[in-house]
C-alpha cells in the first residue's frame, strides 16, 4: 500500500476516532484531541489544534514524524503534540492515543487521586488501578510543559517497585489536568476512553456510597482482565 493512501485511511481513522468523543459527550468546544502512528513509517496523524469537531475532514488531519515535525498538512497540529509523540517512542505497542477533560476522570485527575478497581466493569478494561501521575514541579510546568507532561506519564508506569503495562492499563490520570489514554487503534483508543469515563464515574459514586470501600479482589480482577485479555481469552467470538 502507497505512502499516501496508507496516511489517507490513518486520517479517517483519528477524525473518526476524534468524533466518537464527540457523540460520547467526552469533550466540550474544542477540547480534547486523538492521534494515530504509522509504526512502519513513523508518522503520526493527529487532530489540528483549536477547529471545531463539526468543520473537522480528514484532510485537515495533520501529519508529523516522531519527533513532532510536521511533514505535511497546513494547520498547526494539537498543543499536546508533544506528550502524544513522547509516548509513542517510549511505548511501542502503543497505535494511537486519546486525550480528554472528561467529567469524572478530570475530577480524579485534579484531586491527584488514582481510579480504585472497584468492581468488574473496570476490571473488564484496566488490570488494576489507573494511576495518577505526580505533580509536575514549576520547573516542568515553565519549561517544555507538554514534554514534562508525557515524561510523567512514562515516569508513573514505570516507576521501581510500581511497574504498569500500558496495555495492561491503557490510560494515566495526570494530576492537575485530565486523562491520557490509548490502544492499539484510534477506535480502540477512543473506546478505552469512553469506558474510562464511565469507570471513574462509577468508582466515584461508589466512593460516595461507602467510604474505604475496598477495591476488587486479586481473583476477581484476574478473572475478569484475562477473560477478554491474552491468549487464553475467551470473551466473544473466535474468528
Amino acid at each position: 500500500m502507497s505512502k499516501t493512501v496508507l496516511l489517507e485511511q490513518l486520517r479517517k481513522e483519528v477524525l473518526e476516532a476524534n468524533l466518537e468523543l464527540v457523540r460520547r459527550g467526552l469533550v466540550l468546544y474544542t477540547f480534547g484531541n486523538a492521534s494515530g502512528v504509522d509504526r512502519k513509517q513513523g508518522l503520526v496523524v493527529i487532530k489540528p489544534s483549536g477547529v471545531d469537531y463539526d468543520e473537522l475532514r480528514p484532510e485537515h488531519m495533520v501529519v508529523t514524524d516522531l519527533d513532532g515535525k510536521i511533514v505535511e498538512g497546513t494547520l498547526r497540529p494539537s498543543s499536546d503534540l508533544d506528550t502524544h509523540t513522547l509516548l509513542y517512542r517510549e511505548f511501542p505497542s502503543v497505535g494511537a492515543v486519546v486525550h480528554t477533560h472528561s467529567e469524572y476522570a478530570t475530577s480524579f485527575a485534579q484531586a491527584g487521586l488514582p481510579i480504585p478497581a472497584y468492581g468488574t466493569t473496570h476490571a473488564d478494561y484496566f488490570y488494576g488501578p489507573v494511576p495518577v501521575t505526580e505533580p509536575l514541579t514549576d520547573e516542568a510546568i515553565g519549561g517544555r510543559y507538554v514534554h514534562e507532561t508525557g515524561l510523567a506519564i512514562v515516569g508513573r508506569f514505570r516507576e521501581p517497585g510500581r511497574e504498569v503495562d500500558p496495555l495492561a492499563v491503557p490510560a494515566c490520570l495526570v494530576a492537575g489536568h485530565a486523562p491520557f489514554v490509548w490502544g492499539k487503534t484510534a477506535q480502540d483508543a477512543a473506546h478505552n476512553a469512553v469506558v474510562l469515563e464511565a469507570v471513574a464515574r462509577m468508582a466515584y459514586r461508589t466512593a460516595l456510597l461507602k467510604a474505604n470501600c475496598a477495591e476488587v479482589s486479586q481473583a476477581l480482577l484476574d478473572r475478569h482482565y484475562f477473560r477478554k485479555h491474552g491468549a487464553n481469552a475467551t470473551y466473544g467470538q473466535s474468528c
